[in-house]
Order: structure tokens, then sequence, then C-alpha cells
């Protein structure tokens, strides 16, 4: 399940941007990142270009990974005390109190949703990509394009494919986990298949010379490069999400949250040194750098299991992503927070399925609608806050509950769970500062909605 949230289309995608780098465009302070302008102050604006990490992307990913991991020991030790579904939210109820679980709450349908919005509208794009390959027929723009791309509208009606995969990977979350579960685990033997295929087939024509220099732009490049590809890893918490579907969630859970990032770190760094060493890294910044080398290869064969995997790698994302959404509202509405009508569960299938209907409508609609730069940010953001509140959860519940039994221990607590939220923070003012008006706009109305209804009507609030 893990692996099946975290490796998406981000590994043929970010891996090749990274390593060539970004061309900036700030067009005003709103789009500059917090930390450039802390740093450079309007000077920022004149900034016109990021220096790519070249082959080095292969450190972005462990430096990633290992930032990653601090907070992935902080999920597994508040999942093996507390398995209950809600992920960070429940982390957070208990032991940061009501109206902390309502704000990471709300964060949590922010982070889950956007991110499936973003997949969805990458999978509608592929897709229509593939179909024009392999069949010479593609959807017709109208029904393929989001109508609104950067506050412009386009001439497009709606992006209909994001909006019918959506529905069709409801309808298989309703029926029940073990299909759900089956169906993923498909997908993620498929996609995990295409990645091998790639580093064990084009290993072949591996060039060492395109290695050198390795870290053409120093150390600084490398932290720009794993501040890229944080969304690749973007998904392991989603595993604390089926606590309640475990069968020894003390056990299963922080193993399934800690080999998911290991994993996921020795794929991702075995493309990213096959696709550095098959073509040189100032010429993968493109919509699809593993499929353009393959290509210039002549490897068409190994190029079109890349796209099976790409796709597959989406339907999965968005299938664990779906899941963990639905949880979230589920436990929160148990809780009181939201309306009871987002607690029913199926009276055959035993699966919160209102909750699952309305998940999928309300990511597949705005998916039908806009781009997908405008939704990337904001998933990072959003989880990088989890992250932080579970971090806090782990020193606070170290300090009132320390006899409470732990199947699994952070160690070095205080200090482990300190520095991943000190790489959170760092990460986060890397993000524009739009990104972040658009956060505390999606929490105003979070707490517009507290206020009046969730306080009131929620379980302790009847106690």
């Amino acid at each position: 399940m893990g692996i099946g949230a975290v490796i998406g289309s981000g590994i043929f995608i970010l891996t090749g941007t990274a390593a060539a780098g970004e061309t900036l465009s700030y067009k005003s302070i709103l789009h500059a990142p917090v930390l450039d302008l802390l740093m450079h102050g309007t000077n920022a604006l004149s900034m016109t270009g990021r220096a790519g990490a070249g082959p080095a992307i292969t450190l972005s990913f462990l430096l990633t990974a290992i930032a990653c991991s601090f907070a992935a020991l902080c999920y597994a030790e508040l999942a093996s005390m507390i398995p209950i579904a809600g992920s960070a939210y429940t982390y957070a109820y208990a032991t940061l109190g009501e109206l902390v679980a309502w704000i990471i709450g709300w964060d949590l349908i922010l982070e889950y949703a956007v991110s499936n919005m973003a997949v969805a509208v990458g999978f509608s794009a592929y897709l229509n990509d593939v179909l024009d390959n392999v069949f010479g027929w593609h959807i017709p723009a109208k029904f393929a394009g989001p109508p609104i791309v950067g506050g412009q509208f386009t001439g497009n009606w709606f992006n209909i494919s994001a909006l019918i995969v959506l529905m069709v990977l409801t309808w298989i979350l309703v029926k029940g986990v073990r299909e759900s579960a089956t169906t993923n685990n498909v997908m993620v033997l498929i996609k995990i298949a295409a990645i091998l295929i790639f580093v064990f087939g084009a290993a072949r024509a591996v060039d060492t010379s395109n290695w050198k220099p390795f870290a053409p732009n120093g150390f600084p490049a490398v932290l720009t490069g794993a501040a890229i590809v944080f969304f690749t890893y973007i998904g392991f918490d989603s595993v604390s999400t089926a606590a309640e579907e475990c069968r020894r969630p003390q056990r299963d859970l922080p193993f399934g949250i800690i080999m998911t990032l290991v994993v996921c770190a020795i794929l991702y760094i075995a493309v990213a040194l096959v696709l550095t060493g098959i073509a040189k890294y100032d010429t993968l910044n493109n919509a699809a750098p593993v499929a353009t080398a393959l290509k210039v290869l002549g490897y068409n064969g190994i190029r079109q299991w890349v796209s099976i995997g790409a796709i597959v790698g989406m339907l999965s994302s968005l299938l664990v992503f779906q899941y963990g959404q639905a949880r979230i509202w589920f436990a929160m509405s148990r809780d009181g927070l939201l309306p009871r009508v987002f607690s029913k569960v199926h009276p055959v299938h035993k699966t919160p399925h209102v909750s699952t209907w309305i998940a999928g409508l309300v990511v597949g609609i705005p998916a039908g609608i806009w781009d997908i730069g405008t939704f990337a940010d904001l998933a990072n953001i959003g989880t990088l806050f989890a992250f932080i509140i579970v971090s806090l959860g782990v020193i606070v519940l170290r300090k009132t509950q320390p006899a409470r039994p732990r199947g699994f221990r952070v160690p070095g607590s205080p200090w482990l769970p300190m520095i991943s939220i000190a790489f959170c923070l760092v990460l986060m003012m890397a993000l524009p500062l739009e990104t972040w008006v658009r956060f505390f706009v999606w929490l105003f109305i979070g707490f517009a909605i507290y206020f009046p209804f969730s306080r009131k009507n929620s379980a302790l609030a009847r106690q």
C-alpha cells in the first residue's frame, strides 16, 4: 500500500527536472520562495535559473529519504500506540487536543485531495499521449485539457478522463478493502516491474563519462534537488490510515511505513543513476525525460514498459490516496467534527461509502477544471505541516504518557523528532509565498467551520 502511494509519475518526470535544473520566472513576490526572499530580499525576483544537481541527483534522493525517514519513524511510533483510522489527525487528537486535531485533519484533507488532483491531471495527459502513440487517436482537446490554466481560460470544456478514472477507483474502494488491496497489489507489481526493466534494460547503455562532473553545481544544487524531489516521497504516511484494517497494527504499521521508504529510495536512486548515465544531465529538462532518453537510444520496447509503469503508477497513487482521504473524513465525522453522514458504513461492503463517493467527486471535479501546476505546491506544504505535527506529538507523548505501551520507539527522542521538525520547516520555506497564502486561506476556511459547527457538535463537547 505504501509503495502504491509513493511511486507515481514523479519517478519518471522529476528525476530529470531536478538533475537538469529549473528555469525560474518570478512574476511577483508571491511567486518567489520564502527562503529566497529571506536571503535575497526583492533581489530574488531577478533570479533567472536554478542550478541542476546533475548526476548527484542520486544524493538528492538519498537526502530526501533520510529527511522523510525522521518523520516516518515518528509516524511509526504513534501508529503503534494509537492504531485507529485517521493518520496524523488521530495522533494529534490524542496528543495535542481537539483544536490542533481539527487543524491537522483539515490540512490532511487538503494534502490528500490536492495530491490526487495533480496526479489525476497528469494521468489524463499521459493517457492521451499513449492513446495517440499506440492507436493514432486521442481524446478531443475540449474534453482532455483543463478549462483554466494559470488563471486564464483555455477554451476547453472539461478534462473528462480525470473525473472518470477517479469515479472508477471510487467504485472499487466502495466495494471493499480486500478488493482495493488486491487491485493495488497488482498495480504495484506492474510498476515495479517497469522500473526494473528500465534499470536493467538500459544499464547496458550507461556511459560513465555522463557522470562527470558528478555534482556540477556543488552541494547547494543537491539540496535544491532534494526540495524538488520531495514530492516523489509523499504518501508513505497513508499506510497509517489503514490502522483499523490491519490484523496486527502494532507490528504491521511501523514495518509498512519504514519499508516503504527503504524500497522506494532504492528504486529512485537506481533510476536516477541509470538515467544520468544514459543521457547528459543537462538534456533531461523536459516533460518525459526517461521516455525521451530511451527514444534517443532507440530502446522503444523499454520505452513502452515505462509508459505502462507511469500510467499504472498514477492509478495506484490515486487509489491509495482516495482510500486514505475517506478514512480521515470518517474519523473526523466519528468524533463529531464533520457531519455524521461521513461516518456511515455500507451495510454489505463495510466501507465508509458516503465519504468515499464524496471524496471522489471533491477531487474529480476540480481535476477536470484546473491544471497540474495549481495543485503540486499545496500538496507539499500540507504534507510537511502534517509531518511537523506528528513529530511534535511524539515529543509530547513521551512527556505526558511515558509508561504507555509502544510497539515501536523512535530512537534518540526528543532529538530525532526535533530534527524532523527542522527539516520540514526548511523545506516549507523553500515553497513560494503564494503557496503559504493559499494554505492560510484554507486554514481560515477550516476555522470558519470549526467554531460554529465542529466545536459544538464534537464528541468532546457532548461529554
